[in-house]
């Protein structure tokens, strides 16, 4: 899956969260990120640590690849 924005990787890092049966309260715990970053980074918000959410992400087993086009 491509991801052109914020918002389009929110989207996908929720999606993987409930196909995981996780709730931002449980990946809060588990990773101490707070649930309001967890949240906003699912609704796309611009400004979240570039680090904390590509670590978030790995988490959830999802891996983020960088290409030239």
């Amino acid at each position: 899956m491509k991801i052109y924005d914020s918002v389009e990787f929110g989207k996908a890092v929720k999606k993987r969260r409930k196909e995981m049966g996780y709730t931002q309260k449980y990946l809060s715990d588990f990773t101490g990120y707070s649930a309001s970053f967890i949240s906003d980074l699912e609704n796309g918000k611009s400004t979240i640590e570039l680090g904390k959410a590509i670590k978030l992400a790995n988490i959830l087993g999802l891996d983020i690849l960088v290409e030239e086009r």
